[in-house]
């Protein structure tokens, strides 16, 4: 007896017109990044590695992070406060009014300072408004990595 593997992406693929492998189609994604000071390096190896697929969104971050991201990847950044002053509110802002379309969130969870923006109240309200959202390299990678496949595509359907 042979076991057959099925693939559900097919009939998805035959259903909604979806092709993993399609080039770029000229649409763009809003992508927020907030990295807490001991994650700002990260951020910034994380966004030289996937400079590419950002380049092709629109980056969003608060304004230390995005500064360090400009700086280290030569991309343009829309810079908010700095979180400790009022960059995260700006941040949550954007994601009330869905003008977000993936979060990427880089914090160290053993070492919380109160200046530090509120982590967990931008990942309740992305999860409130169905945005995806990333609080570390694994998953952003599986986000950033599905962005360019097209995977998150759905999310242009709501603009």
């Amino acid at each position: 007896n042979q076991i057959q593997s099925y693939s559900i992406l097919p009939i998805y693929a035959e259903i909604k017109g979806y092709n993993p492998r399609a080039e770029w189609r000229g649409e763009f994604m809003n992508l927020g990044i907030i990295a807490h000071n001991s994650k700002k390096v990260l951020i910034e190896d994380f966004c030289i590695a996937y400079k590419n697929i950002l380049a092709k969104h629109e980056v969003y971050a608060t304004g230390t992070t995005g500064r360090r991201i400009e700086e280290a990847t030569s991309l343009h950044v829309h810079k908010f406060l700095a979180g400790s002053i009022g960059g995260d509110k700006q941040f949550m802002e954007m994601v009330e009014r869905q003008d977000l379309d993936m979060v990427i969130l880089f914090y160290n969870p053993v070492m919380m300072d109160p200046v530090e923006p509120d982590i967990m109240s931008i990942v309740k309200r992305c999860d409130q408004y169905n945005i995806p959202v990333a609080t570390n390299i694994a998953t952003a990678e599986l986000l950033i990595l599905g962005l360019a496949r097209g995977d998150l595509d759905w999310r242009l359907n709501l603009k």
